[in-house]
């Protein structure tokens, strides 16, 4: 893919824009979703790059793992059209919602369940210091 505009970005300008530490780019990169130019012994990181992290960091807050998070970035080389990328994004998307979904299920079950432990222990120790205060009283 050839860069349409000549912006160029450092790994700290880069980190600064996507709130990002450097630290966390060079581990992208050396997992190879990103691949930044050199300029010397200086990464330069191209629009594309920024796109990708954009792309890698969404994926990553939205719970895909990095192995699906490279297979959609690798589609996008691969597919002029997209449809592919975007038949394993719904795919993905999918199943993760799913996932989520299942995930909201148990946590109100164990939310009901911790509040239920809660006012027990509110209600036992309510007996235990009104029996102090009667056996002191």
């Amino acid at each position: 893919m050839i860069e349409t505009t000549g912006q160029f970005y450092s790994v700290t300008q880069l980190g600064l824009d996507l709130g990002v530490s450097a630290r966390t780019i060079r581990f992208y990169e050396d997992k190879g979703l990103i691949s930044p130019r050199r300029a010397g012994n200086n990464r330069v990181y191209t629009l594309r790059d920024r796109a990708r992290m954009i792309l890698i960091l969404r994926g990553k807050k939205l719970g895909f793992t990095l192995r699906e998070i490279r297979e959609y970035l690798d589609l996008y080389d691969a597919d002029p059209t997209r449809a592919k990328q975007l038949r394993l994004l719904l795919k993905a998307v999918r199943s993760r919602i799913l996932q989520l979904e299942d995930q909201r299920v148990a946590l109100d079950e164990a939310l009901g369940e911790l509040r239920e432990v809660e006012a027990q222990a509110h209600h036992a120790l309510s007996e235990l210091e009104t029996g102090a205060r009667r056996a002191a009283g």
